[in-house]
């Protein structure tokens, strides 16, 4: 016994010898973060509606949740400019956004002087800034973050807590319809969507919350069956075609439904993609999607309230799939996976993936946790551990693209 002790012992003793030493460094105060983001936003008033892509709503939503201090139930924020942690400085709609730490700020100073926002970057160029210093934080396409690891880059990881599914915008109820959307579900193999196209960056899945939020999604099997698949459609004549719509301006929307059109074939559907808006090729009886790919944030992480605003979002692209009663916030385990199962046994929702948020980071960030479902960017409490970055020179650090 003792002389098992002391392997142990020695053990673990060369385990902590091998761990770098951790230097206790208190925060310090100045610098100017800079930030790049990929959307271009167009105007940070929260009362104006946002005309674009659901990465704009959200890049708008993390600056204004920056400038303004209360937030509304539906996670959108108002007030008075500049009683949030930061005010606003300068601003180029679709441009840049300059922010200076706010001083009075209730909940204490944020840590950074200022905050450069550059917006409209392109990812290629966000990954080579980063490479280069030349930023501090962006966010990094799910699909790509293998690449960027590869390449060198510090990245942050939160939970997987957006879902990327298929929904089905008619509400056609018959015993056919159902057995066809059925067929599609159990020809998906979202292993193979997760191993190749997110390079493991995800989880597949079949529930409507992840398994790290409900604990139950492990009951839902996200595993093919093209047998059953094929048996499926024996029942059904004539063989049903699908119009899958997907956003075009998002390359891993066009690739999962590329791939879901190739396994839905291998079971004798014909699944055509087609991206929104249409290009000017496709012909006008194609251009009215059945489905559509739909990516749906997890927006908190208690399992009842996070279920009841998922399927408020999904019933905004598809209206009836909400039409029960919203869950009680203190719905037990049973209520919650009940609730999932009588949404997904019509399967209008065909889950695909759980998706995490992915952030590439500068060196000197210190203090970043990345933010869970609901949560906003923590830049507030984020500090510089050094000051000898570029922007110490006084001068603006936006990159311009050439002229």
């Amino acid at each position: 016994m003792l002389r098992r002790l002391a392997v142990i012992s020695l053990g673990l003793a060369a385990l902590f010898a091998a761990l770098p030493a951790r230097t206790s460094r208190p925060p310090r105060y100045g610098g100017t973060l800079r930030v790049e983001i990929g959307a271009v936003v167009a105007s940070l008033d929260p009362a104006i509606a946002v005309d674009g892509s659901s990465d704009v709503s959200a890049s708008k939503t993390q600056i204004d949740s920056l400038l303004y201090a209360n937030q509304n139930s539906d996670g959108s924020f108002a007030g008075t400019p500049g009683s949030g942690p930061f005010a606003l400085s300068s601003w180029q709609p679709g441009k840049f956004a300059d922010l200076k730490a706010n001083d009075k700020f209730p909940q204490g100073r944020p840590f950074v002087d200022a905050i450069e926002i550059t917006l409209g970057r392109a990812f290629r160029d966000r990954l080579l800034d980063l490479e280069l210093n030349k930023t501090d934080l962006t966010e990094i396409p799910p699909q790509d973050a293998r690449h960027a690891a590869e390449r060198g880059v510090r990245l942050s990881q939160s939970q997987p807590d957006e879902l990327l599914a298929i929904v089905f915008v008619g509400d056609r109820t018959s015993a056919g319809e159902t057995r066809a959307r059925q067929a599609i579900s159990l020809s998906l193999d979202r292993t193979a969507i997760v191993t190749f196209l997110l390079q493991k960056t995800g989880e597949p899945t079949a529930a409507l919350l992840p398994q790290w939020s409900s604990g139950t999604s492990f009951l839902f099997s996200p595993a093919a069956d093209l047998p059953r698949a094929k048996e499926l459609l024996s029942q059904i004549a004539p063989s049903p075609k699908f119009v899958l719509g997907y956003d075009s301006a998002d390359p891993l929307e066009q690739s999962v439904a590329e791939r879901i059109a190739v396994n839905a074939k291998e079971t004798g559907l014909v699944v055509t993609p087609v991206g929104a808006p249409p290009s000017p090729s496709t012909p006008k009886s194609d251009s009215a999607p059945d489905a559509r790919l739909v990516r749906i944030p997890l927006l908190s992480s208690q399992p009842a309230v996070a279920l009841n605003n998922l399927l408020r979002g999904l019933d905004s692209v598809a209206p009836g799939i909400a039409a029960a009663a919203a869950l009680p916030d203190s719905a037990s385990p049973q209520d919650i996976y009940n609730r999932e199962r009588e949404v997904l046994d019509s399967y209008r929702v065909v889950p695909l993936v759980w998706i995490p948020q992915v952030y590439g980071l500068s060196p000197r960030v210190r203090n970043w946790i990345p933010p869970g479902p609901g949560q906003t960017w923590p830049l507030a409490d984020v500090w510089l551990d050094t000051l000898d970055a570029p922007e110490m020179n006084g001068k603006s650090t936006h990159i311009k693209d050439p002229e």
